[in-house]
């Protein structure tokens, strides 16, 4: 007879698993949380937003009474309506009014399927956010970024 210090597990009792099938032990996390593998194609994406957010709120400091979204696709007016001018935007803005906030909108599918890179992605964000920041304070693209258009 063998002498085992370990009593085996009540069959009927149900308890954490300790190791899987194959006795490895538990699999766990492919990267930690803080390695940007990690990270889901829509925080990067939405990290790329407010990157180009932040090096506008520095010339523009009123841009910190609008908020920025990222939504994955833009939304029809209605149901079955194509959009007027038949291309898909990268963007919107919404004014404020009312007491609410002005918003931009930036849609995240759109942008990605025009690009090939992350630095080509970062660079049509930054002029998506500037064109819709411009539009929203009613003023040219190249007076909210002068840089804009040269990247």
């Amino acid at each position: 007879m063998m002498d085992n210090p370990v009593t085996p597990r009540d069959a009927g009792r149900p308890g954490p698993r300790r190791r899987d099938r194959h006795g490895r032990g538990m699999r766990g996390p492919v990267a930690p949380p803080q390695v940007p593998l990690a990270a889901s194609r829509g925080e990067v994406f939405a990290d790329l937003v407010q990157d180009s957010v932040e090096r506008l709120e520095r010339r523009w400091p009123q841009l910190a009474d609008i908020d920025f979204l990222v939504l994955d696709v833009p939304r029809l007016e209605g149901p079955g309506e194509p959009w007027a001018d038949e291309s898909i935007p990268l963007g919107g803005t919404v004014p404020s009014r009312d007491g609410q906030r002005g918003r931009v909108v930036v849609y995240r599918r759109p942008v990605e399927i025009r690009t090939k890179g992350r630095d080509e992605r970062a660079a049509l964000v930054h002029e998506v956010v500037v064109e819709q920041v411009a539009e929203l304070l009613g003023l040219t693209p190249e007076t909210v970024d002068p840089r804009y258009g040269e990247e």
